[in-house]
């Protein structure tokens, strides 16, 4: 399975931005789907996981209440609104496929995403 993460841009401190994860290969639905992310020097970074049907979340407590993981099964896609963004949340993000239970270990997930990078400016 291929995945291709989009919608990375720079904004301002209390903006928005959508993140899409392009899903080809297999469908979607077999698949827990997460959002990671890499800021310079630190380690890779769950962010957010949704189970293969929607129905289960998961957030990092960083960004609870303000990011919200979705899926698209019927269009192959996986998405991530983040909103009240914050110059912490800089870094570059991933999403992810596993083919197992929901799960924030990055170790679980099988297939990478290129990258995207969010920059939120102060």
């Amino acid at each position: 399975v291929q995945l291709q993460a989009s919608g990375g841009g720079l904004v301002q401190a209390g903006g928005s931005l959508r993140l899409s994860c392009a899903v080809s290969g297999r469908s979607i639905g077999n698949y827990v789907m997460g959002w990671f992310r890499q800021a310079p020097g630190k380690e890779r970074a769950f962010v957010a996981g949704i189970s293969w049907t929607g129905s289960t979340t998961d957030y990092a407590d960083s960004v609870k209440g303000r990011f919200t993981i979705s899926r698209d099964n019927a269009k192959n896609m996986a998405y991530l609104q983040m909103n009240s963004l914050k110059p912490e949340d800089t870094a570059v993000y991933f999403c992810a496929a596993a083919a197992t239970m929901l799960t924030e270990k990055a170790a679980r997930y099988d297939s990478w995403g290129q990258g995207t990078q969010v920059t939120v400016s102060s």
